[in-house]
């Protein structure tokens, strides 16, 4: 389920680096990126063929580093997703908007969970080895 929907400013990685508009779903799980003339992802469905899909690129919390405000600079906020593999992915966003905010809350709280059911899939498998 989609946590917070807009609209987002991604620097390509080409040799011109222009900023490209990307229609964003926040979720639970991570950040969707979506060209902005591209469809919606369907609600609950399942995924279409692959060719209009492929234009859809998620980052995922579990390959998430980082999140880094770089600076506050007119009416922007340029940020930078660090990814697990080093891969640095920059945005940048009306400040008002706060994406940059929203998403490292989203990461620490995906973190947390996944914590927190490590924990207890040691705890259980302790018992289990426990008992007789």
């Amino acid at each position: 389920k989609a946590v917070k929907e807009g609209m987002l400013e991604k620097r390509s990685d080409g040799l011109l680096q222009l900023w490209k508009k990307k229609r964003c779903i926040l979720t639970e799980e991570g950040l969707l990126l979506i060209p902005p003339k591209h469809p919606p992802p369907p609600q609950q469905q399942p995924a279409p063929p692959a060719e209009p899909a492929a234009k859809i690129k998620e980052l995922h919390f579990s390959n998430m580093k980082t999140v880094d405000c770089v600076e506050r600079k007119g009416k922007y906020v340029y940020f930078t997703v660090v990814m697990a593999e080093g891969k640095e992915i920059d945005f940048r966003c009306a400040q008002e908007q706060g994406w940059n905010a929203a998403i490292t809350l989203q990461m620490v709280q995906y973190k947390n969970r996944q914590a927190i059911l490590a924990v207890r899939s040691t705890r259980q498998k302790q018992q289990h080895l426990a008992a007789p």
